[in-house]
């Protein structure tokens, strides 16, 4: 009896377009991701693993992209300005350059580097926000960002332009269950570590030692209960101003600096 055809490689479904339609009311297919501006498109470009099917660039786009010596996977389609305006929405800057991608493949969590800090994000939905934790997880040279494959927000280009070419250095692993993801990431020696205001102690007063996954919740809800029940500690950001709270993204900037020297330091 002849066995099951192999499954597709699992494509990073809650970064991958989970609109039916583009900006300019082209149909998008739903595996396919849509980037513009010039660092999530050239980062793209550079990336091996990344898949492209239309690339679209001004004639000022294309030679900056020639002077960079950065390699086109495909002929791109030369176009003025202004029609990649009407793709978009006014507010985007597209700085020459839109294409439409397969999406990156989500990896497994026994892949994830032991060597390397991790982020768990719990039901971070904005894409503003999630872009611009996924670009400063790149700075920071994080192994990988863990979320639930709902409640994530869509690949499109407001996230991708956010985490300004981010998204090709950070894998993001997509997982069923967040509580169940997490158990597997202690199995592996991970210590968990929530943000939450009401943590033990100031996370810069908190012993790290590698391999460590700092957990994040969704602004104004913070921590769902049972996220914050399977974390090993729970630590606070200890804030000295009239404002005692951060925006998600600036307390994730924030905790992997503290976090990255304090593994660092050993």
């Amino acid at each position: 009896m002849p066995g099951r055809p192999a499954k597709p490689p699992k494509k990073n479904a809650a970064l991958s377009g989970r609109r039916s339609f583009g900006a300019d009311g082209r149909k998008i297919p739903l595996d396919h991701t849509i980037l513009y501006g010039w660092h999530p498109v050239s980062e793209a470009l550079k990336n091996p693993a990344r898949r492209f099917r239309t690339l679209i660039v001004t004639e000022n786009a294309l030679r900056r992209l020639k002077e960079e010596n950065i390699e086109l996977p495909v002929q791109p389609e030369i176009v003025r300005p202004d029609a990649l305006d009407r793709k978009l929405t006014p507010d985007a800057v597209h700085q020459g350059l839109f294409a439409v991608t397969d999406s990156l493949p989500s990896p497994g969590l026994h892949e994830l580097a032991l060597d390397k800090l991790v982020l768990v994000l719990d039901q971070i939905t904005d894409p503003h926000n999630f872009g611009a934790i996924v670009r400063t997880a790149a700075a920071f040279n994080v192994s990988a960002i863990v979320t639930t494959a709902r409640h994530s927000p869509e690949a499109t280009g407001v996230l991708a332009k956010s985490a300004s070419g981010g998204l090709e250095h950070v894998p993001i692993a997509l997982v069923q269950n967040l509580a169940r993801a997490m158990n597997e990431l202690k199995e592996r020696g991970f210590t968990l570590v929530g943000l939450a205001e009401e943590g033990e102690a100031d996370l810069s007063e908190t012993k790290l030692r590698a391999p460590v996954a700092l957990v994040l919740g969704a602004e104004g809800k913070g921590l769902r209960q049972l996220t914050r029940e399977t974390c090993d500690v729970l630590a606070r950001i200890d804030l000295s101003g009239a404002i005692r709270s951060l925006n998600v993204s600036n307390a994730a900037a924030l905790a992997l600096y503290i976090a990255d020297r304090a593994v660092r330091n050993g």
